[in-house]
């Protein structure tokens, strides 16, 4: 049966009074309200926050994204194991709002706003107003929070929202039984793999979804599999035009070694028990304060697996909510970012909980209702005040330690500004270490396309080879500057890694390059050296060495 008849969550407006109908109108006055006054909290925090250096991905992304903009493909100077969608989505943004820092933060409130918004049409059409306004208003407060390091945008921003405006237009065509509604559906579907490998979890919930339902409405199995592969044939139109257009520009042998073959590699390192092990350890700190959230989703789950009323719903929800977790767990890292996204099936759990517990109670307890409404406006400020140090108090500089620790982002900044003032456009950098942004910040282009050096790290088939190929594209390019990150958060080197590209960096600076900079990281602060460094200054356990190279 359709997902969008009158139903139990709105059925009773049809059969009340004037004065209960007042009640409606100042209740549902009140909950847009405190919709609206989130979405400006929400909103100002971000704009606070624009400001904040870029991070690792975001980095890649930028850098790759500036490539794009100047007519370079992406895996040419740039190697990546992620799909190449959210690069591009960067490289629009960018072209939108300026290749900066700023631009690139402000197109993430464009992507998250877009997204409350299609998670709020997504509510309603599944359940009632209510509920599409209190799912929206949780999910803007839980894509905000440090813990998931949502102010910073990840691919899993870019993935979840073409994942929800597919569900939406999915759940659409099948009550108009529309094969063009299901086939538009399946190029969103696709557009979210192609932003990152996990939204390929979004794309095994579509095609499950259409068995069940066609199951619960009683559809022949031909007319089931048909709808089916039309749905996969949307999936593939941006993967195969995407494919194509790489192996036109040359670049799809890479692509399919760094994509498929070694993103195989590193999704194979850690183990189930390990895995296990980390999800337990980083679950606690991804729900964070927004535990009300998270509790008041639990119980909305409870009540569509129990309540006959919500049963239709229930198929709907659950498997939605079981691919989302399934989304957070390729390779078993279980990343804080990567819980972005089961973010939306929690959001849509709270919406379903909030909205069931308003039906619950009859008109004649008008007041009784608007304490549910307090006690869940309590359980979004709640998060926004225990985080407001981090929103609304802190500089930048502080913000930004208080969820990067001492990892060189802001750093960066002033590395990229120094190279850019002491190099032409036409001139070449390359950085040991993982630090992409650097090129992001210089806008020089990189001696080699290993903007990352963990895959040289790690215990994988690859990673000699990776060493040789990094040290001989240097070697042949010969950049005017080298930076050489000396932090073990940029290499993540294990007792089994293999060293020899590090003996090389020593010996080939000695030879060919002069030091004319020392950055010295501590927790105390940070100590630039970017004139030569005196006499009586050593490195510190966290440095960044920069080398020019010599006449």
């Amino acid at each position: 049966m359709p997902l969008n008849p009158p139903n139990s969550l709105c059925l009773r407006q049809l059969f009340v009074n004037p004065k209960q109908a007042r009640y409606q109108n100042v209740f549902r006055l009140a909950l847009w309200l405190l919709f609206g006054a989130t979405l400006v909290a929400v909103t100002w925090a971000r704009i606070r926050l624009l400001g904040l250096p870029l991070e690792r991905d975001e980095g890649e992304y930028a850098y790759t994204g500036q490539l794009l903009l100047q007519g370079i493909p992406p895996y040419k100077l740039a190697y990546s194991m992620k799909f190449p969608g959210t690069a591009a989505s960067y490289a629009l943004l960018m072209s939108i709002f300026g290749d900066t820092t700023t631009g690139i933060h402000l197109g993430l409130i464009v992507i998250n706003l877009v997204t409350v918004g299609l998670i709020f049409f997504l509510g309603r059409y599944l359940l009632s107003e209510l509920a599409g306004l209190a799912a929206a208003a949780a999910y803007g407060v839980i894509s905000l929070m440090p813990y998931v390091l949502a102010q910073a945008a990840h691919a899993t921003h870019f993935v979840v929202l073409p994942a929800i405006a597919g569900t939406s237009v999915l759940l659409r065509a099948l009550d108009r039984q529309s094969r063009i509604l299901i086939l538009a559906s399946g190029c969103l579907f696709g557009l979210a793999l192609l932003m990152k490998q996990p939204g390929l979890f979004f794309v095994l919930f579509g095609v499950v979804y259409l068995f069940s339902r066609g199951r619960s409405e009683h559809v022949k199995l031909r007319q089931s599999a048909l709808r089916s592969l039309i749905f996969l044939l949307g999936v593939t139109v941006p993967l195969l035009v995407t494919c194509l257009l790489l192996w036109n520009v040359g670049v799809f042998e890479q692509f399919w070694f760094w994509t498929i073959k070694y993103a195989g590699q590193y999704g194979s390192q850690v183990s189930i028990a390990d895995g296990l092990r980390i999800f337990a350890n980083n679950l606690p700190n991804a729900v964070g304060t927004a535990w009300p959230i998270w509790g008041i989703a639990a119980s909305g789950l409870v009540m569509c697996m129990v309540n006959r009323t919500l049963r239709t719903r229930a198929v709907f929800l659950t498997t939605f909510a079981f691919f989302s977790i399934l989304a957070v767990c390729p390779g078993f890292y279980f990343r804080p970012h990567y819980f972005i996204l089961v973010l939306p099936a929690v959001s849509l759990l709270a919406g379903l909980a909030v909205a069931a517990a308003l039906d619950t109670i009859r008109f004649g307890a008008q007041n009784f209702r608007f304490v549910v409404l307090l006690l869940f406006g309590f359980a979004l400020a709640w998060p926004m005040w225990a985080e407001a140090d981090f929103f609304f108090e802190r500089p930048l500089a502080e913000a930004n330690r208080m969820v990067n620790g001492t990892n060189p982002f802001l750093e960066s900044i002033k590395i990229g500004e120094y190279i850019r003032a002491q190099s032409s456009v036409s001139d070449t950098i390359a950085v040991l270490g993982s630090e992409p942004q650097i090129y992001f910040y210089s806008r020089r282009h990189s001696a080699t396309g290993y903007i990352y050096t963990y895959g040289l790290m790690e215990p994988q088939p690859y990673a000699h080879q990776m060493q040789q190929e990094m040290m001989r594209e240097i070697e042949t390019a010969h950049p005017k500057f080298l930076v050489m990150v000396v932090v073990n958060k940029s290499w993540l080197a294990g007792r089994d890694s293999d060293q020899s590209i590090l003996r090389w960096a020593d010996a080939y600076c000695d030879a060919n390059y002069e030091e004319v900079g020392l950055i010295n990281i501590s927790d105390r602060g940070t100590d630039y050296y970017l004139s030569g460094r005196p006499p009586n200054v050593t490195p510190t356990a966290d440095h960044i060495l920069i080398y020019r190279r010599k006449a």
